[in-house]
């Protein structure tokens, strides 16, 4: 899936939603409301060199694929996104060392004062995968129109001639599921210009692999990139269900070259269970902490293909609006982490965090998953922990179920909360009133240990 425009104004306003959502969800007590603050990281002091650091592709001792940056291996423990401030410094202090972006206006984003995210992460120590778009048939782009080809050539040679000097780049990510995300083969015209595109990059860098990334490894795609890409070094898989089986399916169509999970964490909302009216079962941050620590262990260190597997990139190091408010980020909006952050920190580093985030049991309701009257009382409980043994408090809150879905991740609206029919929710147990206007909603609950540790869990419902 393409999980963000190339137009970095986008991921901005997408930010922007989410963060208003955040403002009416979480807004129990100044302590839930407070941003915490950023962890402390060792930085890098003095100017930044304006000389590449020279990165190759090879097999370790153990017969492995593994990036080499100026000799030394570096296996890829990855996110996507971590472009907000403050994002670069948690990815470090959970044990990352890069990141991925989706469009080359993100190097330029004030994430620190006013120092570049590019820079920021240089400092850091984070490794960057700069994305560079190359356009979408479906968003109305022309294969066939030579001044488009043009243009975007042009577009990709000045990327690369901008940033091919800086230390923080590791790999040129070309595109993401430009070959189209819902399709099982791919469109052979995107794929041979690709390979066009990846020349360019070459020409201009001779230090740097090309990734190009696709939606999901299904062989017809695969194979299209066995034939018409060539100059591509890397194979980027974006995949969710299916992360841990992505080397035993590449090895299966033949692909020999090196491979990385680009986008992996949670079932996608269009491969999980629905109510019968079509509204998709989120599953609890714990039970996706589990899911990311699977995935990971399974597609880079256990399974087979792993020996192509150059890392992994968890989606999404942050927060967005898709399906739900909370379906696919790893964060809150008020920097709190998610179980899984735990669980990638335990995967790369091999050790806990000092503070774990609550863990939920289950989440449940008479009218979880199910049909109610207008304007009647009900209930909701969590069965929730916290390892540490902290204190915990509670926000509940009810929405309206999203209509604005988009396809491969693009920017929605979200949709209207109902905070005046939550009638208690300062605990474990909530009382909420089911809404007058028939149509169906969700009810939230968001877990806060008082330490930046949270934990997230919901259930859709349906008045009529």
């Amino acid at each position: 899936m393409n999980r963000y425009d190339h137009d970095r104004s986008i991921i901005k306003a997408c930010a922007l939603l989410v963060i208003l959502f955040a403002i009416i969800q979480i807004n129990a007590s100044a302590a839930e409301a407070k941003k915490f603050p950023v962890p402390k990281v060792e930085m890098k002091k003095g100017a930044i060199p304006e000389k590449p650091e020279k990165v190759t592709l090879a097999k370790n001792k153990d017969g492995n694929w593994r990036v080499y940056v100026e000799g030394k291996e570096l296996p890829i423990r990855g996110a996507g996104g971590a472009v907000l401030p403050g994002m670069l410094e948690q990815l470090k202090a959970a044990g990352g060392n890069c990141v991925r972006t989706w469009g080359i206006g993100t190097l330029e984003d004030k994430v620190a004062g006013d120092e570049r995210f590019i820079d920021r992460a240089y400092r850091v120590g984070i490794k960057v995968v700069p994305g560079i778009w190359v356009q979408h048939e479906r968003h109305g782009f022309n294969y066939d129109d030579p001044a488009s080809i043009n243009k975007q050539r042009e577009h990709v040679r000045d990327c690369v001639r901008k940033y091919k000097n800086h230390p923080a780049v590791l790999v040129w990510g070309l595109g993401n599921e430009m070959e189209g995300p819902t399709s099982a083969t791919g469109s052979v015209k995107v794929f041979k210009e690709v390979e066009e595109l990846a020349k360019i990059i070459k020409e201009e860098d001779p230090n740097h692999p090309i990734m190009t990334v696709i939606a999901s490894s299904t062989p017809a795609k695969v194979k299209s990139v066995m034939e018409y890409c060539p100059s591509i070094d890397i194979l980027g898989i974006n995949t969710y269900s299916s992360a841990s089986g992505t080397g035993e399916s590449l090895t299966a169509t033949g692909w020999s070259k090196p491979f990385a999970v680009t986008e992996f964490g949670v079932s996608g909302h269009w491969e999980v269970q629905k109510t019968s009216w079509g509204a998709p079962y989120e599953a609890t941050s714990q039970e996706k902490a589990r899911s990311f620590y699977a995935s990971h262990t399974l597609v880079f260190d256990t399974n087979k293909g792993k020996e192509l597997c150059l890392g992994t990139f968890a989606f999404l190091w942050g927060w967005k609006q898709e399906c739900t408010s909370t379906w696919y980020g790893m964060y809150l909006p008020t920097m709190e982490k998610l179980p899984q952050v735990d669980a990638m920190t335990k995967a790369w580093t091999g050790e806990w965090p000092k503070n774990r985030c609550p863990k939920i049991k289950e989440l449940t309701s008479p009218v979880y998953g199910k049909t109610c009257k207008p304007g009647r009382a009900q209930t909701a409980y969590l069965e929730v922990k916290d390892p540490d043994g902290d204190e915990m408090s509670f926000t509940w809150a009810m929405m309206a179920e999203s209509t604005d879905l988009k396809v491969g991740g693009e920017r929605e609206s979200t949709p209207p909360s109902f905070p005046e029919l939550i009638q208690k929710g300062d605990g474990p147990d909530c009382i909420f009133k089911s809404p007058e206007k028939t149509g169906n909603y969700r009810i939230f609950v968001t877990v806060h240990d008082g330490k930046g540790g949270a934990a997230t869990a919901n259930f859709p419902f349906r008045v009529e």
